[in-house]
């Protein structure tokens, strides 16, 4: 037992003294080489990897097959043409019919309830729809038609295009004839092209644009009106008297 334990003690020694022969270090440094050169491998495959299919954007979003993680998907057709006065046969038919009639016979109140909807706030209705009224009635006493109007509502048609991702009309020429490309490669000359065209559709075909904004917001967003929640009004009881009866 005490020879044991002396062998235990002496290799312990050995292993914790500080003079160990440099060969026991150098094989111990090959020994490790060999995990070192495989990880270094390892990383080595993996870098080109994550360079290729994981890089960065400028917004700092991460790249994965060539696609922004979080980027939105392609822009969507609008829910009707700009043509379509009727609608379609839906269950939006008769908003459909009353949007035409709304936009042939009082576009002041259907870009008041569009504008309505669009922000989702009760009140602003009056807010756009007695302004319009006016530069309705300037423009048709002046000019013999409603050329004033559309300068103050076309922004409308921008924003519903915005908040839902919508193809504008550079985007459908360049899908339908493949003209306009050029406009689509930078963005910021690709919004004001399509900011452009929004007030060109205003202007030359009024009507049918509230009527088709009308429509697609009637298929997107209810009425603020019909979400508002009901109040609860708690009513103390009378007050009350203890009387001894006669």
């Amino acid at each position: 037992m005490a020879i044991n334990n002396g062998g235990n003690i002496n290799n312990n020694l050995q292993e914790s003294s500080p003079l160990l022969s440099k060969q026991d270090v150098f094989e111990e440094d090959e020994k490790m080489q060999p995990n070192v050169n495989k990880s270094k491998e390892v990383t080595a495959e993996v870098e080109p990897a994550t360079g290729a299919g994981f890089g960065w954007t400028a917004d700092g979003l991460p790249l994965i097959h060539g696609s922004v993680v979080g980027e939105p998907m392609g822009r969507s057709q609008w829910d009707s043409s700009l043509l379509a006065c009727l609608g379609r046969n839906d269950e939006f038919c008769s908003s459909d019919i009353e949007v035409c009639l709304l936009g042939s016979v009082a576009p002041c109140v259907l870009y008041g309830s569009n504008v309505e909807r669009l922000r989702f706030a009760p009140g602003t209705f009056a807010n756009h729809c007695l302004p319009y009224s006016g530069l309705y009635l300037i423009g048709n006493s002046f000019f013999g038609w409603n050329c004033i109007a559309p300068w103050f509502s076309y922004p409308t048609r921008t924003a519903i295009r915005r908040k839902f991702n919508l193809e504008g009309t550079c985007e459908a020429l360049n899908r339908s004839c493949g003209c306009c490309g050029s406009c689509l490669e930078d963005e910021v000359q690709h919004e004001s092209c399509e900011s452009t065209c929004d007030f060109a559709t205003h202007v030359f075909c009024h009507a049918c644009a509230l009527c088709q904004e009308g429509r697609e917001l009637r298929r997107r967003l209810p009425h603020p009106g019909l979400n508002a929640q009901p109040v609860l009004v708690m009513i103390p009881p009378a007050e009350q008297t203890m009387g001894r009866s006669a």
